[in-house]
């Protein structure tokens, strides 16, 4: 272990930790009107419907394959009856398979946001930075899937070297010895990781942060016509009123219960 294995493995985790909370809770306090994808929907939608969907379910499952192979120890796995072999496999294939649909939903979003005049005209700097950043982490990823199984040294996995590092992070006492005996791939990986990390909170995809979850749970749309009938005429149909919020159209007081409450008739 040198010195830069110190500073790589042993303090830059925690600066991107204190980087990404520190950062997340600043935007979230001043500037809660740009905590947004800023939908460019409005503009073009064809691309969108085919980029979109591809790279966050891509997305998502390459989330879940990492926090499983990192979180998970080998001898969990084995206990179950999960061999190497089988973990290998299924991992390989699903995350070849989630990654390829991850960089192909990015490369079409791109293309969309490049070759759409409003779009382009509505990307910053900033969109473009985190952009690069991204695919490269995707393209890192990727790369390092295919060599861990082609390249000389695959016999070496992560759950050998960068799981344990990552695992120790939360206990406060990183393991620097064996994430500096991680293959080149890994720490390139690692390292372009932790840099999308550190920008998360200053880009578009913060959103993450905010899923609109509640969107599946929200009462449905009423709409009412106008047909200049009296209201007594016609069947009130209730809509679907959210849980903890007042009955608001029986609240209202009818014609025949207002009464003046002062003053000259």
């Amino acid at each position: 272990m040198n010195t830069w294995d110190l500073l790589l493995w042993g303090v830059l985790p925690y600066v991107m930790l204190a980087i990404l909370i520190g950062g997340t809770i600043w935007r979230y306090r001043y500037d809660k009107f740009g905590w947004t994808t800023r939908s460019s929907q409005l503009y073009e939608s064809r691309l969108l419907r085919i980029g979109s969907p591809l790279f966050h379910f891509g997305l998502l499952v390459v989330i879940v394959g990492h926090a499983i192979g990192l979180v998970i120890p080998n001898t969990w796995t084995a206990a179950v009856g999960v061999t190497e072999e089988m973990y290998h496999v299924v991992a390989l294939s699903l995350g070849a398979v989630a990654g390829i649909a991850t960089l192909g939903g990015v490369a079409i979003l791109i293309y969309r946001r490049r070759t759409t005049g409003p779009v382009f005209m509505a990307t910053t700097w900033n969109d473009k930075f985190m952009y690069v950043v991204l695919v490269l982490a995707i393209v890192a990823g990727l790369a390092t899937t295919l060599i861990s199984v082609f390249g000389p040294h695959h016999e070496q996995t992560y759950r050998d070297t960068v799981a344990p590092w990552f695992r120790s992070l939360f206990v406060f006492q990183p393991d620097i010895v064996a994430m500096s005996q991680a293959t080149l791939e890994f720490q390139i990986h690692t390292l372009i990781g932790m840099v999308l990390f550190m920008i998360w909170p200053f880009t578009r995809l913060v959103h993450a942060f905010t899923a609109p979850l509640h969107y599946l749970f929200r009462p449905y749309i009423v709409y009412r016509s106008r047909d200049g009938r009296p209201s007594s005429a016609r069947a009130i149909r209730r809509g679907w009123a959210p849980i903890g919020t007042p009955d608001r159209e029986s609240d209202r007081p009818t014609r025949r219960d207002r009464r003046p409450t002062g003053g000259r008739r």
